[in-house]
């Protein structure tokens, strides 16, 4: 662990279909959410299933290809780095929201 960085990793199934934008540049933007579940026994034994959601956004080329070969619900894994940031709302008020900015993608499942 000679130099810790912003990594996260997850595989998860996507929530929606993903929002494709194009910007004035051309350059693609994909937004997307994915669900990753954790499974574990409660003390009495009973199986829990604790569902995470994350929001992903992608760019460029990888955002193509999300365009392209990922509907709702496929399994996918995904690389990239946590980023936060903050806007306000349309009554004025400060909200956060923290994202993972893909990298790579990876295509799971049927």
């Amino acid at each position: 662990m000679n130099t810790l960085r912003n990594k996260v990793q997850l595989i998860g199934h996507v929530g929606n279909a993903p929002e494709i934008l194009t910007l004035e540049s051309g350059k693609k933007l994909a937004k997307f959410s994915i669900a990753t579940n954790e499974s574990y026994k409660n003390a009495k034994g009973e199986k829990i299933t604790d569902t995470q959601w994350h929001n992903v956004v992608a760019w460029g080329k990888t955002a193509e290809l999300i365009e392209n070969y990922v509907p709702k619900g496929k399994e996918v894994g995904v690389e990239g780095k946590l980023t936060s940031r903050s806007y306000e709302d349309k009554e004025g008020v400060k909200r956060y929201i923290t994202e993972v900015v893909c990298n790579e993608l990876l295509l799971l499942g049927k």
